[in-house]
């Protein structure tokens, strides 16, 4: 029996208890029916209860409660609105401090989940002095002197005065600013991602030891800096508060905001434990390339003197520069800048649906050839750091059984290879790769003697575009007729697939480094070969197509271009069998060949609409981010009337709309808000 049974149970006189035990407990059991009753009563009174207020109540009680305050609903696609609980129970807060700068910053804070700043334009006018009103910073002509000022110039965290702007404000970088009636509310998209521990990559151009990067694949990469949490919500944004790339001058000067272990930035020596280079030997300067009369780099600049025991640090360019060759690898710990959660990183990605074990652990950089071994008839080799793993492994999966090589979720090792990585996988066998990044090998997999499907799963993974050799490289090649391959929430180098086997990409890049390189296509020395089935679902590929079907293209950007005058391809994307499949909220390079279209761009062969990018070279941390001055056709083309492409689950288009609706109800009088993206 339940407490409430027995509860009541015990209320009965003592006799027909004794009554009841001798009959077999018929009442008792009477009792437990009517106790669920009355169970389920409480629980019901208990939650009307909570569902007076908003913090407790029921999920579909919010918009209620929201409506009793005049709330206004918003996208609910946007993951910080997806529940407008918290929303609603920010609304009297917001009201009570309308129109002042700091809730103008929460509120665009909370409704797009990016990081704001809110700046009143009209404190930065320069005007003539009146003697009842001295604004002695209000100064037209900066000073010179202060350096901090001018590297702030033109940002969120300007404070140089400046003439009037008269155009109207509006949403981009370009927007008017400074006039009596603006405010600026700058947002960054780009979020700072860490890298824990990761090894720092010996240059090999220069000898001696001494010259490192941060970058795990040896390019040059700007570093960023952690967001701290703002602890007072009258307090408006600095620098630090907002992911920003480090600049050189001003993280000198505070390097001991940004430098140790919590931080955004430190290196240590591997070892056990490992040992912190301290703040103390650490200098920031330019580390820039110095060049011969032939152009080739012979050195670093601002080498420190050997002997000194100091480490110089460029942020922009994510070099490290030793005086002296360290006695033990250097581990570095950082934060770099891109604009969603794909292609691995230490980010939650949750585990594969069916575990398999055992489970076989590395770590250290130990070799990977051993566990893989050992798991060739089902299991898993799980990776628990963020370090290099540089062989070239051979991947063996027995008939019928699966097998998964993956990194945990605080993780994003790099396997730094020399050359193609074989995947020989048995009848029906799965092999899933999971949170890695791959350079220098191609994934290949050989046709099978049978007709038998192999199944390979890429989940968070990036294959490098542009490290396999030449610009348009494989990063994956699949000549088995009957495979069936599934990428998801991965950046590839270009994918040659056999025509009868069949692939799906979901949020994924596949890029070919230029728009007339081929991205996909079939395995083999033939340029022309057809490619498999495709079936791609907001994905941005760079690069031409060529498939035998095109089962479904649907929020997809595709970037490419035939070859002007000498280009074999009939077309940019390139479907045999027109008759099957769809095209939908897509764009589609002009004169594509593909199956029916619905909703794409763009309409009529309208040279004006085409896709504009921040970047689109892969480690940059604007790659493959729509530029403002894109088509809203493009930009708000998708079905749900987000964007086309990769970032399509983002919601950008939304989180805007959304901001708009607020500032209508929370802006003063007379006030008109431009939103000016930082990043």
């Amino acid at each position: 029996m339940n407490t409430t049974a027995d509860r009541l149970y015990e209320l009965l006189p003592a006799i027909h208890r004794i009554r009841d035990a001798e009959q077999g407990y018929p009442l008792r059991e009477l009792l437990a029916v009517i106790a669920e009753q009355v169970a389920a009563m409480e629980e019901n009174l208990e939650q009307l209860y909570d569902d007076q207020f908003i913090e407790t109540c029921a999920p579909w009680v919010a918009p209620y409660i929201g409506d009793l305050i005049g709330y206004r609903t918003l996208h609910g696609v946007v993951p910080n609105v997806a529940s407008p609980r918290a929303d609603v129970a920010n609304t009297i807060r917001y009201r009570r401090r309308k129109g002042t700068a700091s809730m103008l910053e929460q509120l665009a804070r909370d409704v797009t989940g990016w990081p704001a700043r809110a700046v009143e334009f009209f404190q930065l006018l320069g005007w003539t002095q009146n003697m009842n009103h001295l604004r002695t910073h209000a100064h037209y002509a900066p000073n010179l002197r202060n350096r901090e000022k001018l590297h702030w110039r033109d940002t969120a965290f300007d404070t140089i005065a400046h003439t009037v702007d008269v155009r109207r404000t509006g949403i981009g970088t370009g927007a008017a600013r400074h006039n009596i009636p603006n405010i600026g509310l700058y947002l960054w998209r780009v979020r700072a991602f860490p890298l824990t521990r990761s090894q720092a990559v010996l240059d090999p151009n220069i000898g001696g030891g001494l010259r490192f990067r941060f970058n795990p694949l040896g390019t040059d990469m700007a570093l960023y800096n952690t967001p701290e949490t703002e602890e007072e919500i009258s307090h408006l944004a600095e620098p630090r508060n907002v992911p920003m790339p480090l600049a050189r001058r001003w993280l000198k000067a505070h390097l001991d905001d940004y430098y140790g272990p919590g931080k955004s930035l430190w290196l240590e020596l591997d070892g056990n434990p490992p040992q912190l280079i301290t703040r103390n030997n650490i200098r920031i300067c330019n580390l820039s390339d110095i060049k011969d009369g032939g152009g080739n780099v012979i050195a670093w600049a601002h080498q420190p003197a050997a002997g000194s025991g100091l480490v110089s640090i460029d942020p922009v360019l994510g070099r490290i520069a030793f005086a002296d060759a360290p006695a033990t690898a250097p581990l570095v710990s950082f934060y770099y800048g891109y604009t969603i959660s794909i292609g691995g990183g230490e980010y939650e990605r949750g585990d594969p649906a069916v575990p398999v074990i055992p489970v076989k652990k590395v770590h250290d950089g130990a070799a990977l050839q051993p566990a893989l071994n050992l798991v060739q008839n089902g299991g898993t080799v799980e990776v628990l750091d963020s370090r290099r793993y540089v062989e070239t492994p051979s991947i063996t999966v027995n008939a019928g059984k699966t097998v998964v090589l993956r990194a945990i979720n605080s993780a994003r090792p790099l396997l730094a290879a020399s050359g193609d990585i074989t995947l020989t996988l048995g009848a029906e066998a799965t092999l899933i790769l999971d949170g890695w990044v791959i350079s220098g090998g191609t994934l290949r997999m050989a046709a099978f003697p049978d007709t038998l499907p192999r199944y390979l799963v890429l989940r968070d993974c990036t294959l490098v575009p542009g490290t396999f050799g030449a610009a348009d490289t494989p990063g994956l090649v699949v000549s088995h007729a009957f495979a069936k391959i599934e990428l998801e929430r991965c950046i590839t180098a270009p994918l040659h697939i056999a025509a009868d086997a069949e692939i799906a990409l979901r949020e994924c890049i596949v890029d070919a480094t230029a728009r007339n390189l081929i991205a996909y296509r079939g395995p083999g020395a033939d340029a022309l070969a057809e490619g498999g089935a495709l079936t791609l679902e907001s994905c941005t590929v760079i690069g031409k197509v060529h498939t035998r079907q095109l089962t479904l293209a649907s929020n997809c950007l595709f970037v490419a271009a035939l070859i002007s005058g000498s280009d074999p391809w009939k077309a940019p994307l390139w479907a045999e069998r027109r008759q099957q499949g769809c095209v939908r909220f897509s764009y589609i390079p002009p004169g594509s060949r593909t199956p029916s279209r619905y909703h794409c761009q763009p309409e009529n062969n309208d040279q004006q609409i085409w896709p504009q990018f921040t970047s689109l070279h892969y480690g940059d941390p604007g790659y493959c981010q729509l530029l403002q001055s894109t088509s809203d056709k493009i930009r708000r083309g998708a079905h749900d009337e987000s964007e086309m492409g990769v970032l399509h689950g983002l919601y950008q288009p939304q989180r805007e709309t959304n901001l708009r609706v607020r500032l209508e109800e929370y802006l003063r009088f007379g006030l008109e808000a431009g939103l000016i993206y930082g990043s």
